[in-house]
């Protein structure tokens, strides 16, 4: 490992970029100017700690990169290194608002040590501090999106079947049969990772303790939302992209929507939603004063998610099991 262009700045606080790839690391840090590359492997993740070591470190900023980046983050966490994973699109809009429009593993990481710097200063700084999973939340986080695959495989294979030429349909038929008994055998062991840790355990049994949260919709809130029970409600309702979002600017005057957040997660609870708005009785009974009021079904249904939300996030905050008082 060789530093370049490192500066006479006095070692003090510095905010670090990683630029991740599947083979090498590219390290940034600011204000000192200075950048290195290691091989992301075990030797080059202590080469990373040796090389903050004895530093004040603000903030490290990794891209998140299909799961290359998880290794070494972890390590940095286990370190006691503050660690944010970002969505790649949030650090290249910052790369062309700050007039950076080259793009080299250098650049990257050097973007990202800046990135980190803003983001410290950011008042919603808190909400980027998202824990890196450990191996059971990796394996159980796998399990989820090889489910949530499998799923829109299926539906693919079945719109084909209804439209296809009797010459190609047993083929079809197998592979459905196929993906069937992949998604039975994946569940099974989706059951059996939040079984071994009576900790996802307990948890799942207290989020499907509320009627319209089934297991699987339990399992990925516990996957893709560690964060549930440990924000305040507005802030886990913004993370998830179920916070109405303010658009006044110019002619657009009074609408409030909702985007971005975590997909996956405002994916389930759309549906877990639609389930409770019918047969949860406290639920049913928010949906339609809602209607009553004059709100459309899809704004309507859209409350109900977040209200869901909120509740899920009292219950693994309070460790309590559901209870109708929730709804208010």
């Amino acid at each position: 490992m060789q530093e370049r262009e490192t500066k006479d700045t006095p070692l003090g606080a510095v905010y670090v970029g990683i630029d991740v790839a599947k083979a090498t690391l590219e390290v940034a840090m600011t204000p000192e100017g200075s950048s290195c590359q290691v091989a992301n492997d075990v030797e080059g993740h202590d080469a990373v700690l040796a090389l903050l070591g004895g530093r004040e470190v603000a903030l490290i900023v990794l891209e998140s990169t299909g799961g290359y980046e998880l290794p070494c983050a972890a390590a940095l966490q286990a370190a006691g290194w503050p660690v944010v994973i970002i969505n790649p699109k949030q650090s290249r809009d910052f790369a062309r608002a700050m007039g950076w429009l080259a793009k080299t593993d250098r650049i990257d990481a050097r973007i990202l040590a800046q990135l980190a710097q803003v983001l410290v200063t950011h008042p919603k700084h808190a909400l980027n501090l998202r824990p890196v999973p450990g191996e059971q939340q990796q394996r159980l986080h796998a399990l989820v999106t090889r489910r949530r695959q499998l799923i829109a495989m299926l539906t693919a294979e079945r719109n084909r079947l209804s439209m296809s030429h009797a010459s190609v349909r047993p083929g079809i038929t197998a592979l459905i049969e196929a993906i069937r008994a992949q998604l039975e055998a994946l569940e099974g062991e989706l059951h059996t990772v939040i079984g071994e840790d009576p900790t996802l355990a307990r948890t799942l049994a207290l989020l499907s303790s509320v009627k319209g949260v089934g297991t699987t919709t339990a399992a990925v809130l516990i996957a893709d939302l560690p964060e549930l029970g440990r924000l305040s409600n507005r802030q886990i309702a913004a993370l998830v992209g179920l916070a109405p979002v303010v658009r006044d600017s110019g002619t657009m005057r009074g609408k409030r929507m909702i985007f971005g957040g975590r997909a996956s997660v405002r994916t389930a609870l759309y549906m877990a939603g639609l389930v409770a708005a019918r047969h949860n009785p406290a639920l049913r009974a928010f949906y339609q004063r809602l209607l009553a009021n004059g709100k459309a079904k899809k704004v309507a249904l859209i409350a109900v998610c977040r209200k869901l939300l909120t509740i899920l996030n009292a219950i693994a905050r309070s460790g309590q099991p559901w209870n109708p008082s929730h709804v208010s």
